[in-house]
């Protein structure tokens, strides 16, 4: 009867005790919707209203299921929680402070970023924090980057979509004239304006070879590379939209090639992209096994 009574009341205090946690998860999370509430709702409206950042509704998606798939192994780690978390968590409110008083929204944005970072640390210590960096640091690319640095991204992209426009034009044979961004062909002029820069098929294929990579690629330097060759792709591609609308309106019809086809094309560029990024990813593999055969050829 006595190790009965002892297994029901251990019992009763572990369900107390983990009742209790849930209530402190709980009220945390209430704070934290507190804080961030009003962020939060801008941060999704200007996905909902921008272009250039529609990609953000994948990002928190796909960290939670990096998260939730790696449940297992996470499970194995020790809990050791660290005070270092106290100091990421203090960094994370004078960040959030600094945000609203200047209304500088990526300093807001980020410092929630910054605050969930710290507060692993403190619950779960550093072990967790490495084996969550990845989805943790993916976080930060659903915020859209301030105005000031994407208009320095912006125009150099304006700039060499309309170089490499240009320099493709005259290769098939369309006299072409080159001011800066706009581009003179003899039956219309094309202006190679913001939207038409790349930067939208830049950031979104950036972030869809990351999760095409996470999912296809164990190795972790291709996946960098199949990163990094997102930008070449999506300039590529966004520089041949510019080609394929100038060709139209010289040899069809400048009405058409400004109306529907250069609407229709962002998709059908954005499409191509794609095959490009997964042909990217054929080619490392195949130069991978073409080393390795030629390695243990040199060994025997």
């Amino acid at each position: 009867m006595d190790k009965v009574e002892t297994q029901k009341l251990g019992s009763t205090s572990a369900d107390g005790r983990q009742f209790r946690d849930w209530w402190q998860w709980l009220t945390l999370a209430a704070l934290i919707v507190f804080l961030y509430y009003g962020i939060l709702a801008r941060l999704v409206q200007q996905w909902v209203n921008d272009p250039n950042f529609s990609h953000g509704f994948f990002v928190p998606a796909f960290s939670i299921f990096v998260i939730w798939n790696e449940r297992k192994p996470l499970a194995k780690l020790e809990e050791q929680p660290s005070w270092w978390g106290t100091v990421c968590v203090a960094l994370a409110l004078g960040v959030l402070v600094l945000g609203v008083l200047g209304a500088e929204l990526f300093l807001s944005r980020t410092s929630l970023v910054l605050l969930l970072g710290g507060l692993l640390i403190q619950f779960r210590g550093w072990a967790w924090f490495r084996a969550l960096f990845f989805p943790w640091a993916f976080l930060f690319l659903m915020i859209p980057i301030p105005v000031i640095i994407f208009n320095q991204i912006a125009f150099p992209l304006q700039l060499l979509a309309s170089q490499l426009a240009s320099s493709t034009l005259a290769i098939v044979g369309v006299p072409v004239l080159r001011e800066g961004n706009v581009l003179h062909l003899p039956v219309m002029s094309l202006e190679v304006v913001e939207a038409c820069s790349g930067i939208r098929s830049l950031m979104s294929l950036g972030t869809l070879a990351i999760i095409y990579g996470y999912f296809l690629e164990p190795g972790i330097w291709r996946r960098v590379l199949l990163a990094l060759g997102a930008i070449p792709i999506a300039v590529a591609a966004n520089s041949l939209r510019i080609v394929g609308t100038g060709l139209l309106g010289q040899y069809w019809s400048p009405e058409k090639a400004l109306g529907f086809f250069h609407s229709f094309s962002g998709w059908l560029i954005f499409v191509m992209s794609l095959a490009l990024l997964f042909g990217l990813h054929g080619l490392l593999r195949a130069s991978e096994r073409w080393f390795a055969a030629r390695k243990g050829r040199a060994a025997r």
